[in-house]
């Protein structure tokens, strides 16, 4: 498959979400109470034409420098915008030249809605298979998210191993894709249509996690997933057996990872501060953490705490000194939700 297709598909063929034939590529996931005043302010247009599969935006980003994957039309970019303000700065990366038309003949409408007086957003037309060719600084953003598009990518370890090299220390990951229960045969990773849709560049959820442990990111965690169907009779058939769904995962940059989830005999206090997450701060789909209640962790949850933009807000209990063996409540087994709350153990194995 290659980059031309895509840039037909979503620059030509699709004229907005409705012309979707699968619910692979369009929001199903639900966006959260406080993130939809600000999608009010976006321009219809930059809304018309999102195609994302899930919520990538993640909390606690005020100030932040941000880099979105795969930007399109601009809505994640633009939403992000209002949450990093104006001290932060949002850089939108996509290889279509219609979707980036319709993000930059935008921009001044949305910053003047925004009430900033200089633009924190820039786009760039590129290859997130190539980061390293576009002028961006290594280890200069704390977060890069990106929206249903690493599926899309003809070079899928060259898109994380790129997003690793741009991430400061302690700098995450955060994304939305889809993904398969099982590798997928040649025929249907080959179709237009159904790479179009989203699902012939589906990963194998555990081939995913091999290769982000490779890039550098030691320890994904899911954060929530959601079954995704498709009725289409004729797609379906190509498709077989396999099943489908859209991810968030979180992956940090952070070297004091360990294979496996180890007891240390620490815990975290979440002592509140996060605007979003007010009472309860959700770090994965196995770790809410109540503000206030002593929370027992492994080591690696302490660090991607301690070692992040999370650490302002928590507490820190216990050190390195004594090893207790592997913290209980690992699991195993196909990480996904099969319908409401998610289950398992993020595919890794972690606490």
């Amino acid at each position: 498959m290659n980059r031309e297709l895509v840039q037909e598909y979503y620059g030509e063929i699709l004229q907005s979400s409705e012309d979707l034939k699968t619910s692979a590529c369009c929001d199903g996931g639900g966006v959260p109470a406080h993130y939809r005043p600000l999608l009010c302010k976006l321009h219809p247009e930059v809304i018309a034409k999102y195609y994302g599969c899930g919520v990538a935006v993640p909390t606690a980003l005020d100030g932040a420098s941000v880099l979105d994957l795969g930007s399109g039309s601009g809505r994640d970019s633009y939403l992000i915008a209002q949450l990093v303000g104006q001290a932060g700065r949002v850089v939108g990366v996509d290889m279509t030249d219609a979707q980036l038309a319709t993000a930059t003949e935008h921009l001044g409408w949305q910053m003047e809605k925004f009430g900033y007086g200089e633009p924190n957003v820039r786009f760039l037309k590129g290859y997130i298979e190539t980061l390293g060719d576009l002028d961006l600084e290594p280890r200069s953003f704390d977060v890069i998210v990106s929206n249903c598009v690493i599926n899309l990518s003809i070079d899928k370890p060259a898109v994380l191993k790129g997003a690793f090299d741009l991430l400061k220390e302690g700098g995450e990951l955060y994304f939305a894709d889809v993904y398969c229960d099982r590798r997928l045969p040649d025929a249907v990773r080959k179709d237009p249509l159904l790479y179009g849709e989203c699902l012939g560049g589906a990963l194998y959820w555990g081939d995913f996690l091999e290769m982000a442990k490779r890039a550098g990111f030691l320890d994904p965690r899911l954060v929530a997933s959601r079954p995704l169907e498709v009725e289409d009779a004729a797609m379906r058939e190509k498709l077989g057996a396999a099943r489908f769904y859209s991810a968030t995962y979180r992956l940090f940059k952070i070297p004091q990872f360990e294979p496996s989830c180890e007891d240390y005999g620490q815990a975290v206090i979440y002592n509140g501060g996060i605007a979003e997450e007010p009472d309860v701060f959700v770090l994965d789909d196995h770790h809410a953490i109540a503000r206030g209640k002593v929370f027992p962790v492994c080591g690696n949850t302490w660090h991607m705490l301690k070692e992040s933009r999370f650490a302002p807000y928590f507490e820190f209990i216990g050190d390195f000194s004594n090893h207790y063996g592997l913290f209980e409540g690992c699991g195993s087994g196909i990480p996904f939700s099969s319908g409401g709350v998610s289950a398992g153990s993020g595919g890794t194995g972690c606490c």
